[in-house]
């Protein structure tokens, strides 16, 4: 095989390389978007931007372009979490393959058709292969429940394994992969439900936007439900591989699995009931909420402990001192920023969530409209971002960065992201603590906070990706070593005897 041919190889079979492809591609999306944004108007880059590529962006038809925007985004997300699936839990020979080609086509044709049906005139035809895109994902995740079902024999675990079972050996980790998997094919059917619609008489809405609309119709219900799920449902399938990278078994995993397992379902039919049942969902939603949250803190408390313990006994010191261990668990900022992220989430989406709830009516709903939309829009993009920061620093690990360069990435992206989410957090509850009248020196400061943390974030993810492009282009890069492991190796997860 020529040497395109291999590097075509490892960018589009083996784990490392689809996920290099798929942050490559949401990158250059959001480099692209960035420039249609606010500041990027007022310096006239936007005017820029539209004449050179030829956009075509008409105002009334801005929720639209919202949409398929964000779809064009979670699509390769969605892919990432099926690569690390599919890397860490058994499954059939073959089977990756299949269902890795398949999101991959399916993903990559939904995000360029997207984008080029909302920006850049609405050909029907880019219209129909970006449903063909969304098609091919979801039979991607057919097969993917069909090839995770946990009553498999062959996957059974042993009486005396450390991992959570029942009595007969039914792998609860794999059962909870396998339900959120499920869940997220009919929370995707109930998007797609609403989508159906388009053209008969259902209009594109942003769920921030009818949050005070008093009555809202079934298909608007269906797409509050749908947004809300899907989040919720990618962040569970995250603190599941966060705990296959830190090993978690033992008495917190017996714990955290059945509860994960709970509230996957719980949340689902909470927000599938939004339709029906809006006046008890939310209460079934907070239920599912409480399941879930419990199960990240148990990964946190195994995860925290077991850092500490592990560079201990790798720096073979018995009776550690205070300093020593927080050494230990600040040494590696990868690990530890996975877990951190987990319990600095509950500082900036779950408390404020919880403090919106009961505070709806005698607070928020005082509130212009702009500024409670700000706080919804806010609190999902934190969401999001934090477990995309999650991830990206799980992955960061599987690529082998070691030493200082590892370090100061690892760093670079925990400050800076968290300094941006923190600052975001403080702008949209601005109106807590400052009027409207003296909101600007406070709008200032977070605005450029924020601004500084995302910048200094994405100009490390772009070194990151530049590095891996180099090395891309050596004859002997790690990316041949990693096309070599991948050939070689089946699956990194468990084994089914322990």
């Amino acid at each position: 095989m020529s040497g395109f041919g291999q590097r075509l190889k490892y960018l589009f079979t083996s784990t490392n390389g689809l996920v290099l492809t798929a942050i490559a591609i949401t990158g250059l999306l959001a480099a692209l978007m960035s420039t249609l944004s606010g500041p990027m108007a007022e310096w006239g880059v936007r005017e820029i931007t539209i004449k050179v590529l030829g956009m075509k962006l008409v105002e009334a038809e801005r929720e639209g372009r919202v949409v398929l925007l964000y779809h064009s985004f979670f699509m390769p997300v969605v892919a990432i979490l099926v690569y690390f699936i599919t890397a860490n839990v058994r499954i059939k020979e073959n089977w990756d393959s299949f269902i890795n080609s398949t999101v991959t086509v399916g993903y990559i044709t939904a995000v360029c058709s997207g984008i080029g049906f909302a920006y850049f005139g609405h050909s029907p035809a880019l219209h129909g292969l970006m449903l063909v895109g969304l098609s091919l994902v979801f039979f991607a995740g057919v097969m993917l429940a069909g090839a995770l079902w946990p009553w498999n024999k062959e996957y059974y675990l042993s009486p005396d394994s450390p991992y959570a079972h029942t009595r007969r050996g039914v792998d609860l980790e794999r059962v909870a992969f396998w339900v959120v998997t499920v869940a997220t094919l009919g929370s995707a059917a109930l998007g797609a439900w609403a989508g159906a619609y388009y053209g008969s008489g259902f209009e594109t809405v942003l769920a921030e936007d009818i949050v005070r609309q008093p009555i809202k119709t079934t298909l608007e219900l269906a797409v509050v439900g749908h947004l809300h799920i899907m989040l919720s449902l990618i962040g569970i399938t995250a603190i599941l591989l966060l705990g296959r990278w830190f090993d978690f078994h033992g008495f917190w995993h017996r714990l955290a699995m059945p509860l994960l397992i709970i509230g996957s379902i719980t949340m689902t039919i909470g927000c599938w009931g939004v339709v029906s049942f809006q006046s008890i969902a939310h209460i079934i939603i907070y239920t599912g909420s409480l399941f879930a949250l419990a199960g990240a803190l148990f990964l946190v408390i195994f995860g925290i402990p077991a850092l500490v313990r592990d560079y201990l006994n790798q720096w073979k010191i018995k009776n550690a001192t205070a300093g020593q261990k927080i050494k230990a668990l600040l040494y590696d900022p990868l690990k530890f920023g996975a877990l951190w992220q987990i319990i600095f989430m509950n500082f900036t989406t779950t408390f404020v969530g919880i403090f919106m709830a009961i505070k709806l009516d005698k607070i928020f709903r005082t509130w212009p409209l702009r500024e409670e939309r700000i706080e919804l829009a806010g609190h999902w993009h934190i969401l999001a971002s934090i477990i995309a920061i999650a991830l990206l620093l799980y992955f960061v690990d599987q690529l082998n960065l070691k030493g200082l360069p590892r370090r100061l990435f690892g760093w670079t992206v925990i400050i800076g992201a968290d300094l941006a989410f923190a600052a975001i957090t403080v702008f949209a509850m601005k109106r807590l603590f400052v009027s409207e009248y003296m909101q600007q020196p406070v709008v200032n400061l977070t605005m450029l906070l924020s601004e500084i943390g995302l910048g200094v974030t994405m100009v490390s993810l772009a070194l990151l990706l530049v590095w891996r492009l180099v090395d891309l282009f050596k004859a002997d890069g790690l990316w041949k070593q990693e096309l070599q492991e991948a050939d070689t190796s089946s699956f990194t997860g468990k084994p089914a005897s322990m």
